[in-house]
């Protein structure tokens, strides 16, 4: 079983960084496609960014240029780093990891908040 647990999340300004850690156990890591989702207040749960097993990202294009993704296969540890944040940031953030054989994402996160103050 995947268990996925995040961290870093908080209260900025705009303009500020965040980073934002989860770190994988239960299986073996490099197997698993992992990825950031975010929801705000009202509304859908939306995709920020992807990393494969080799590395491989893609990004948004509401975050692309300001967030970047890495995942260090030595730590089970993906990082989401959030620069130039926006107000629009502002959402609750949630880690989810899927099997490269499968289509959808079956292990979740908590979730982080992430606030950003204008």
């Amino acid at each position: 079983q995947v268990e996925l647990a995040e961290f870093g999340g908080g209260l900025v300004q705009a303009g500020d960084s965040l980073r934002l850690s989860c770190v994988f156990s239960g299986r073996t890591f490099a197997l698993y496609v992992m990825s950031w989702f975010r929801q705000a207040p009202g509304k859908e749960r939306e995709l920020v960014a992807t990393i494969t097993s080799g590395g491989s990202t893609y990004d948004a294009d509401s975050v692309k240029g300001r967030f970047t993704l890495s995942r260090d296969h030595a730590k089970n540890t993906v990082y989401l780093q959030m620069d130039s944040l926006k107000p629009e940031d502002t959402a609750i953030y949630y880690c989810a990891a899927k099997h490269i054989s499968m289509p959808t994402y079956d292990y979740w996160g908590q979730g982080t908040q992430v606030t950003v103050s204008s």
